[in-house]
């Protein structure tokens, strides 16, 4: 099947993009797949996301099986379009709010944006014949017109009886995404009249990575019922460093000796990356009592997408005078590779080989209890077989049990009992703990169980045994 994916991220690097890379590379070669999988990284409507708005970033590379589009379907200029976006995105938020004069002016300003993105992912379907397309977090509100238009697209592509169709796949909805700026919620607490959400066709399915979320779909104004898909991990090399692992370390000024501890988040506001640069400054205050190296920390996130907060960050990295040991990596990319400097960028697969090998860990620091649906660190941790640190999110237990061996705290005066606790984590594991050590294979398998790639490998066969199998005959390239 051909497959096509839309991300709601509107950025080159995220967590949703190495999901769905573990995701495609674990079904490659298995004949399913017809490739390039095509994608709309949601440049083009995400002006929150500045740097990367309206066409992405020349710098990004990504995997030889995915080809990027930086389509603009919108004439508008860019700062024109911007305001547009962000207005109807503030409007839709505080919806409830609205008298029906601005209803009405917010649906004619919906409209005007839903029918230019209804055409051009018609003719996107159509020249690359998408059998298949998979939506990610494109049920959230940050851009209602093109998820408007997406539907109305799909409609028309795979009418009733023609197979293939749309896969919904969120990793956040609107009640468990409790985000805010300037202290209005930037999305509402649940859909209005303003957003589409999944089963307004036959042609759509709809999957969520967790149980919470599967639970909060069924209050949704829709009969379609949500699948609960886990996520899926990336698979660890079964070598350890080498050549590019040393360049990208001396590349860096980081010494091959160093434990290196992954911040594997975006720079973005709910990601409490504040609070693992608190942490670090600890771990290196107790290390030089201690007499032993002190750790460096290379955070994943780039510091052009979220400009305010990514400064708050920066000082804090300042005031804390940390700023010679802590690398902010500018977005992990899908697929290690150097870039036209010839400087090696590593995706999150050797830099976590890097984390094994220097005997460090993994910092997850949410700075607010109920916007993480699943939290990553902790699994990254657990298939490197190393420490972790975490502060308190709701759905931790749900996801990692009770018997996890991370560090957990709830940040601010916790933090130094934390930082030793898991520099004696790392220590005994460097010098083999057997106690340790049987912690941290336990941690990997609870993560194996709860991340099996199992549902998705039959999900993709299902599909494509739809658009393959007996019955109307698949789209072919250039003919709806």
């Amino acid at each position: 099947m051909k497959l096509a994916l839309i991300s709601g991220d509107g950025l080159p690097v995220s967590g949703l993009l190495t999901i769905f890379r573990n995701v495609i590379e674990s079904e490659l070669g298995n004949g399913t797949l017809e490739l390039p999988v095509v994608a709309d990284l949601g440049f083009s409507w995400r002006p929150d996301k500045q740097h990367f708005f309206p066409r992405g970033s020349e710098e990004c590379g990504y995997p030889d099986w995915m080809a990027t589009s930086d389509a603009v379907p919108l004439g508008a200029g860019r700062a024109e379009l911007m305001r547009e976006l962000t207005g109807i995105r503030g409007a839709v938020a505080r919806a409830g709010a609205l008298d029906e004069e601005e209803r009405a002016d917010l649906r004619r300003r919906v409209e005007a944006l839903a029918g230019p993105y209804e055409e051009y992912f018609t003719r996107w379907f159509e020249e690359h014949g998408v059998d298949w397309v998979c939506a990610v977090n494109m049920t959230l509100s940050d851009a209602v017109p093109v998820t408007l238009g997406l539907h109305r697209a799909a409609a028309r592509r795979w009418p009733p009886g023609v197979p293939g169709g749309v896969l919904f796949w969120d990793h956040d909805l609107f009640g468990t995404c409790a985000i805010f700026e300037d202290g209005a919620r930037v999305y509402p607490p649940s859909p209005n009249e303003f957003t589409p959400v999944p089963g307004t066709h036959p042609c759509h399915r709809w999957a969520v990575i967790s149980p919470a979320l599967a639970e909060e779909v069924k209050g949704y104004p829709t009969r379609l019922e949500a699948t609960t898909l886990p996520n899926v991990l990336p698979t660890p090399a079964p070598e350890g460093p080498g050549d590019r692992h040393a360049s990208f370390l001396a590349q860096r000024g980081l010494a091959p000796d160093r434990p290196l501890l992954l911040v594997p988040v975006r720079v973005f506001q709910v990601k409490g990356v504040e609070i693992a640069v608190e942490m670090f400054a600890e771990m290196q205050r107790i290390c030089a009592e201690r007499g032993a190296p002190a750790p460096c920390l290379l955070v994943f996130g780039s510091l052009d997408e979220d400009p305010p907060y990514a400064k708050k960050v920066v000082s804090v990295v300042q005031e804390l005078n940390v700023q010679d040991d802590v690398v902010f990596l500018d977005g992990v990319p899908l697929s290690s590779h150097q870039d036209a400097a010839g400087r090696w960028r590593l995706d999150e697969i050797d830099l976590l080989a890097l984390c094994r090998a220097s005997g460090g860990a993994v910092l997850f620091t949410p700075n607010t209890s109920d916007v993480e649906s699943v939290g990553l660190g902790p699994a990254l941790a657990a298939i490197a077989e190393v420490p972790c640190a975490v502060t308190e999110y709701a759905c931790f237990e749900d996801i990692y049990g009770t018997r996890s061996s991370c560090v957990r705290m709830s940040g601010g005066a916790e933090i130094p009992a934390a930082a030793g606790r898991l520099l004696d984590l790392m220590a005994r594991n460097r010098q083999g703990d057997p106690e340790v050590r049987e912690a941290l294979r336990r941690d990997r398998e609870q993560v194996l169980r709860a991340f099996d790639p199992d549902p998705w490998r039959k999900l993709l066969r299902e599909m494509a045994d739809e658009v393959d199998g007996p019955g109307p005959a698949r789209h072919p390239r250039n003919e709806v």
